[in-house]
């Protein structure tokens, strides 16, 4: 297995405070079941998990116990959230499709580049995407990576993810039919080489690793394999993520060949369960937003893209109502050009206020729960992380609250959804790691990752044929 590129300095991951880390003076977002906001309050963290969670000022016992002290004042502290769904390798793939459908954009742009990726340039797409979603507060990313032209990419990926010192789960994707022939792969194939990788990175880095499979889509998938994969993920404890009835013409395509939408499909080969994540689901009839409800499975939700493809606007009131899971996410860079976690809450609750009139439709409240607590439930974790509160994994995120796009705050969840972005994250901690340290990325040097990423673009999309201004 070759290491990564020899021009990019990736330094040792910081030491975690065995001593313990105290975030104090800000406005603690907890996202628990009353969701609490201690304001001001703090968060003791020691070594990988939260040790305990307070309103006012921390005791003075605490204070003198740790090693180290950060200083929240006029910040807000949050759960990390999870980015549900997204596609890494596309961080090379931006604005190359603006103005298509998606079947339109995966012929035009998708296809033509992807099948010149490698091992290198996969590797740096990936970290240079899990920079940004660490970015953006995201401190578990759920990659949908569907790219084996190089038998070595997923490798490539959880090295990356190693590296970076995000939460990952790799939903190592396939398509066994239908598909753009280059990118396809028979169930044996899939099932043979994601043993390998699951050897080498399942429970890797602190269990900050893991890895399931994940069918592409429901019309590049038979029933003979989705069952194969299905099974054998379960085998180990992993779940299933499939793009589900993300447009209206892949719905009457499942009509006309198999007589069923995608819910009912899935649902007769076994699939659905709380182990299950359904990207996308914009296109769910009544019918099948009980079978998914009654089911458990979790709907990963990806307002900007969906926008952006003018793929629709899933019914998210209904699903919230009915006990469905909902999580957050950005989906790939090819279809959004950027991975923000703070847009995209901001967009859900926007798009469903407006699409029913009705301006109570979501509330702030409503968001932070999706992109922490829904998002916790797509990784299997809903246990472990998307709260702050004692015994849950220390993965946390710091806001600065006072700037001229955020202040005066008069509540800090509206804050936070109608008026954060990335550029007002300070400090990002997974796993008890400080990985951004107020604003400065510790792991790499972040100037080096971009003039490598660039120049491996250019080459992939130089060999794709694709013009493009990419020049260093």
């Amino acid at each position: 297995m070759s290491s990564e590129p020899r021009s990019l300095p990736v330094f040792a991951l910081p030491t975690r405070a065995s001593e313990g880390l105290l975030i104090e003076g800000g406005a603690v977002v907890t996202v628990d079941d009353r969701f609490s906001v201690h304001d001001p309050g703090w968060v003791l963290v020691v070594a990988d998990r939260i040790e305990d969670v307070g309103p006012g000022a921390a005791p003075e016992t605490i204070r003198r116990s740790v090693s180290r002290v950060i200083d929240a004042t006029d910040l807000a502290v949050m759960p990390g959230m999870v980015n549900g769904h997204t596609h890494l390798f596309q961080t090379f793939f931006r604005g190359l499709a603006d103005d298509k459908a998606l079947l339109d954009w995966l012929r035009d742009c998708i296809w033509p580049g992807a099948v010149h990726l490698d091992r290198d340039s996969a590797h740096l797409a990936a970290l240079l995407g899990m920079i940004e979603n660490l970015r953006t507060g995201a401190t578990s990313i759920i990659d949908h990576q569907y790219i084996h032209i190089d038998a070595d990419i997923d490798d490539a990926v959880c090295t990356a993810a190693s590296q970076a010192g995000v939460r990952f789960l790799l939903a190592r994707g396939w398509a066994d039919r239908n598909y753009h022939p280059p990118l396809a792969e028979p169930s044996d194939l899939v099932l043979e080489r994601v043993e390998e990788v699951r050897r080498q990175w399942e429970g890797h880095d602190n269990d900050r690793l893991r890895i399931e499979l994940a069918p592409l889509i429901p019309w590049g998938c038979s029933d003979e394999a989705m069952t194969a994969t299905v099974a054998a993920s379960r085998a180990w404890g992993g779940g299933t993520h499939i793009h589900c009835a993300e447009t209206a013409i892949e719905v009457e395509m499942s009509l006309e060949e198999r007589g069923m939408r995608h819910v009912p499909w899935l649902d007769s080969l076994g699939v659905l369960g709380p182990d299950t994540q359904l990207a996308h689901s914009v296109w769910l009839d009544d019918d099948e937003l009980d079978l998914v409800a009654a089911r458990g499975s979790v709907v990963v939700h990806c307002p900007i893209s969906n926008m952006y493809l003018a793929s629709g606007i899933p019914r998210i009131v209904e699903m919230l109502d009915r006990g469905i899971p909902v999580a957050l996410a950005s989906d790939g860079p090819g279809s959004n050009n950027r991975q923000d976690l703070f847009e995209a809450m901001k967009a859900a609750v926007l798009l469903q206020k407006v699409d029913r009139l009705d301006p109570m439709a979501l509330q702030p409240e409503d968001a932070l729960r999706m992109a922490c607590r829904g998002g916790a439930a797509a990784l299997g974790l809903a246990d472990s992380v998307g709260v702050l509160e004692p015994g849950r994994k220390a993965d946390l995120v710091v806001v600065d609250l006072d700037s001229v796009f955020v202040a005066p705050v008069h509540r800090v969840p509206s804050a936070l959804v109608f008026n954060a972005s990335p550029s007002d994250v300070s400090h990002v901690v997974v796993d008890g790691r400080v990985l951004i340290d107020e604003g400065r990325i510790t792991m790499l040097d972040e100037a080096a990752l971009r003039t490598a990423a660039n120049a491996a673009a250019r080459r992939v999309f130089e060999r794709a044929g694709i013009t493009s201004r990419i020049t260093r």
